[in-house]
């Protein structure tokens, strides 16, 4: 059985890259854990993952603090916004699959946009919890 953590980011991946909504944003289902060199902007990428015991008395759990950046260059802040908004549509208080764990929810904490030192790149932050528990 996958750690809860992976079953997370693997959920989260998927449901990302079968919403046809942001598909359509990014051009393509440009979604990376590990990002290929010279990359076509806008993608999104898989950032820092923390990991909280969550158990009770009779069952094991985990919380979950998920961060996912987005990458865009050029037309402003609006291209940010669209996909950061999209994302959130797509796994705010969804019900997502987990491979040997149940999700009990997920919901977006918060979102950032910012200009990276090169004055070209947009960088937009959305942080996720979740809370889950093994089957």
């Amino acid at each position: 059985m996958p750690s809860s953590s992976w079953a997370v980011q693997q959920a989260i991946h998927a449901r990302l890259g079968g919403d046809a909504a942001l598909v359509a944003l990014l051009g393509a289902a440009r979604i990376y854990d590990d990002v290929p060199r010279s990359p076509t902007f806008p993608y999104i990428t898989h950032g820092a993952s923390t990991v909280r015991d969550w158990s009770t008395g009779t069952d094991e759990g985990h919380e979950h603090i998920v961060t996912l950046h987005v990458w865009s260059r050029g037309a402003g802040r609006k291209p940010v916004h669209e996909l950061l908004g999209a994302i959130e549509g797509a796994l705010d208080q969804q019900a997502l699959a987990l491979d040997g764990h149940r999700l009990i929810n997920l919901r977006h904490e918060f979102s950032d946009i910012r200009r990276e030192a090169d004055g070209d790149t947009w960088h937009g932050i959305l942080r996720l919890r979740a809370v889950t528990e093994t089957l």
